[in-house]
């Protein structure tokens, strides 16, 4: 099988190491892996803070850049919702890209037909849903199913997994002080079950959260599961 890999902005500017991440996955998995060069990002914080006309651009770059693919991977619930759910709105040829947009777990599980991936990662890891994976994708227990088939791995329950963390994109800058104080309740929870590791499927989540973490030099390490996935005995991830 051939996929292409939408790797978004995000990951490409601040979290290079979930694009390799997922690349070294699928190819684990007998997938081989185009990256176009023309994608930038899906437009989404254009969108949602309301730039709808500067949006346009983007979606139509984005849906030039995946043509002919029947299969778009994207190691992220949030573009992956945007592409779905807001596309459509900016004509037919966009709404066509969004039934051929996979966020990560979600191809696996319902493409490929795996959950047991190979992976080895022997820690406590802790699983926070994002809000757009959670709500307009319905990820459901995908994620979990996979986390809970590595080996080495203990998962435990997050308490309050489905409340937001308060990043929000947008939100986080308009509104810093109620971001950081649902950040710090994630967080708080995240510390009570004893885990090393808060993994998440979305960078952008966790930009807020490690950036929490790494500001209060606690152990705990914000992850993606792309990342998690990725290592095995032979290959450990870092």
């Amino acid at each position: 099988m051939r996929v292409a890999l939408f790797v978004t902005c995000v990951n490409d500017a601040v979290f290079p190491s979930t694009g390799v991440a997922t690349v070294r996955l699928l190819e684990r998995l007998g997938v081989e892996v185009d990256f176009p060069a023309a994608q930038t990002c899906c437009g989404q914080p254009q969108f949602n803070t309301g730039y709808r006309e500067e949006t346009g651009p983007l979606v139509r770059r984005t849906v030039r850049a995946f043509e002919g693919y029947e299969h778009v991977v994207v190691p992220s619930g949030s573009c992956a919702a945007m592409v779905r759910h807001h596309y459509p709105s900016f004509g037919a040829d966009a709404a066509g890209l969004g039934p051929r947009v996979y966020e990560l777990t979600e191809f696996l599980v319902d493409v490929l037909g795996v959950t047991d991936v190979g992976a080895y990662f022997p820690h406590r890891v802790t699983y926070h849903p994002s809000c757009h994976g959670l709500r307009l994708l319905g990820l459901g227990e995908r994620p979990r199913r996979l986390l809970e088939a590595v080996k080495g791995l203990e998962l435990v329950e997050l308490p309050g997994a489905e409340e937001c963390c308060g990043f929000g994109g947008t939100f986080a800058v308009k509104n810093p002080d109620v971001s950081a104080a649902m950040g710090a309740d994630k967080i708080t929870n995240a510390q009570s079950t004893g885990a090393a590791v808060l993994c998440g499927a979305d960078n952008s989540c966790l930009l807020h959260l490690g950036g929490m973490l790494r500001r209060r030099e606690d152990p705990l390490r914000a992850l993606h599961l792309a990342e998690i996935l990725a290592s095995t005995e032979e290959e450990p991830w870092r």
